[in-house]
This record gives C-alpha cells, structure tokens and sequence, in this order.
C-alpha cells in the first residue's frame, strides 16, 4: 500500500508541473512578444528599402514628391514612384494610404487640405492623427493676397475700409469650399470684422482669371501661381498670408504687419505613413528627407517653384499639424461653416 501511495503522490506531482509549464509558457510567450516585435521592426528598418516606395498625391502639384523622389532614389538605392491620387480633395489618397500595410513602402504627400478635411468634412473615411503618422514638413507656400487692379486700394488698410463702407458687394474667389485659400479669406473676414462673400471655384486658376477679369474682386491665391501676374502688374498685390515675408514679393507686407498679428495660414508640403509603420522606418525617412531639402540644389528648385523649403523631423511636423488642425476647428465654429 505504501508502494501503491508513493506512485499515486508522483504522478500527481508530473500532472501538476505539466498544468505549470502549460501555464508558463503561454506567460513567457506574452513577455517575449514586446521583444520579438522589437527585433522584428529593426530588422525591418535594416533591411528598408528593399522594393520601390510610392508616394501618392492628393489635390495640388506635385513637384515636391518628385523632386524629393529623384534624390530618395538616389539616397535610398530604390525607385520612387510618384502616383497622381487628386479625386474628392486628396481624401481618396489619404484614405488609401491610411488603409496601407505600415511597411515604409506607401506614403502620402500631404498638404494643408488634409488639416481642414479633418475638421471640416464629417464623413471622412479615416483619421488623420489616428491611422497617419507624420514623418516630415517638406515645404510651405504663403497666399498671396490679390486684388483686381480697378480696386482703388493699396494696401490692407484700405481693403477693409472699402468693405465696410460697402458691406456684401466685396466677392473673394477660392480654389474650392474647405480649401486653405477659403479658410485664408475667412480669417480676413473673421478679424477684420467685414462682410464678403466667398465664391468658390473649382482649382486657383479659374478663380485668378476671374480676379484679373473683376468678376471677383479678390483673392488669397498660392504663390507659384501669381506671383508673374503680379509683378507684370496684371493684379495687384496687398499682402500675404503667412507669418513672414515671401521672398518672391518681398515688398508686400504680411496680414500680420497690418494689423491683426493672429493672422497665420500657409499652404504646405509634407509626408506620412500608415500609422503603424515601424518607428525605426519613420526615423529613417524623415531623416532622408530632412537631409535632401538642405541640399543646395532642392532648396534651389523648391524656391523656383515658389515653396519655402523646411525639412522637419517627425515630432515637430506632428506639433505642425495639430497646430493646423486646431487653427481650422477654429474657423470652421466661429464661422458657421459648413460641408456642402
């Protein structure tokens, strides 16, 4: 019986150390999986690029994708496709890109509309902060400020004075509702306390022609494309938008220096990835990237197409485009403004 006891106490003691490797193991496992996720991203960002990267286009040109492209090729040692995405205002790029594997391979150039689509739009099929990671501010754009030249006006001074004086018949043109050049001329209307009308227009070109035409009076149009008009004398230039002086204008004083020193928005160039790329790959791409724009030759061919090369890190582009966001959620209630 003794025997028989002893037996019956041993396999009892195997049963349970087997329960208690059962047990370890899954637990091992758990605390093990940070570790291997770890070594797996390395791994990933050692190895990155091993195939072509994408870069899609949303709304606008997309001349900083391609200059940045060409030198990422060169740096990186793969190709790097530029693939035109302009539907529904970038929000099919986005919603793409978003919707990518996080491998560094698709990234998204991304542009002010992207900040206010966040904001304004309320069926938006992904998150900007959420399912996107910044990786790097490429370049801004100021507005430029244009009037038709029958305005008996100079300056900003003098614009406001001529719309109070004449309350709804000032029309300014925009390159589409929920666009940056919309929100620029909402601002204006906001703090200088003036009644104009926003007439929205499908791109900035039509809507400049019809500035030189006077059929709008006026517009915060992208840089690049009136800076020839305006000094071929065509429009008129009174001010622009962003927080200094455009370099292609630099006699034309900022809204800021004319009086309401709150007053800020630019266009912009920046890139991001699907949320959930790797962070060593978002390092790795941001610092590419921040190395190309101080190159001598793209700060040159980022200055002639009428950009300000910037070049950022990841957390500062992150700190941009919240400030963005919020700048625009500010707006969108003070104005009433709505989807259309």
């Amino acid at each position: 019986m003794a025997q028989a006891s002893k037996s019956s106490v041993n396999h009892v003691a195997v049963r349970a150390t087997g329960a208690a490797i059962k047990l370890i193991l899954p637990l091992a496992s758990l605390l093990l999986l940070p570790v291997l996720l770890l070594c797996t991203g390395t791994a990933q960002a050692q190895n990155y690029p091993s195939k072509p990267i994408h870069i899609l286009v949303g709304p606008g040109p997309d001349i900083l994708a391609r200059i940045i492209g060409v030198k990422l090729t060169e740096m990186l040692g793969q190709p790097v496709i530029v693939d035109q995405r302009p539907a529904a205002g970038g929000i099919i790029a986005g919603d793409t890109v978003a919707k990518s594997a996080p491998d560094g391979y698709t990234a998204l150039l991304s542009t002010g509309s992207f900040t206010i689509n966040s904001v304004f739009h309320l069926d938006m099929p992904y998150d900007l902060k959420r399912d996107l990671k910044p990786v790097s501010l490429m370049a801004t754009l100021p507005f430029v400020l244009v009037v038709n030249n029958s305005l008996p006006i100079k300056n900003l001074k003098d614009l406001v004075a001529l719309a109070r004086a004449k309350p709804g018949t000032l029309n300014y043109a925009s390159s589409g509702n929920g666009t940056p050049a919309h929100f620029a001329g909402e601002m204006l209307r906001q703090m200088a306390k003036i009644d104009i009308v926003h007439v929205p227009y499908n791109g900035a070109a039509p809507g400049v022609i019809d500035v030189i035409g006077d059929r709008v009076q006026m517009m915060f149009a992208p840089a690049p494309s009136v800076l020839q008009l305006v000094k071929s004398g065509k429009l008129r230039a009174i001010a622009v938008s962003s927080p200094k002086r455009y370099r292609g204008l630099p006699d034309v004083p900022t809204v800021a220096e004319q009086g309401y020193p709150d007053f800020s928005i630019v266009g912009w160039n920046g890139l991001h990835v699907p949320a959930k790329t790797p962070p060593e790959i978002i390092d790795k791409l941001s610092a590419a990237v921040a190395k190309i724009i101080q190159m001598p030759d793209v700060q040159a061919s980022i200055e002639t197409n009428g950009f300000e090369p910037v070049g950022s890190t990841n957390k500062e582009f992150g700190a941009f485009v919240e400030q963005d966001i919020a700048r625009a959620a500010v707006v969108i209630k003070a104005g009433n403004i709505r989807q259309e």
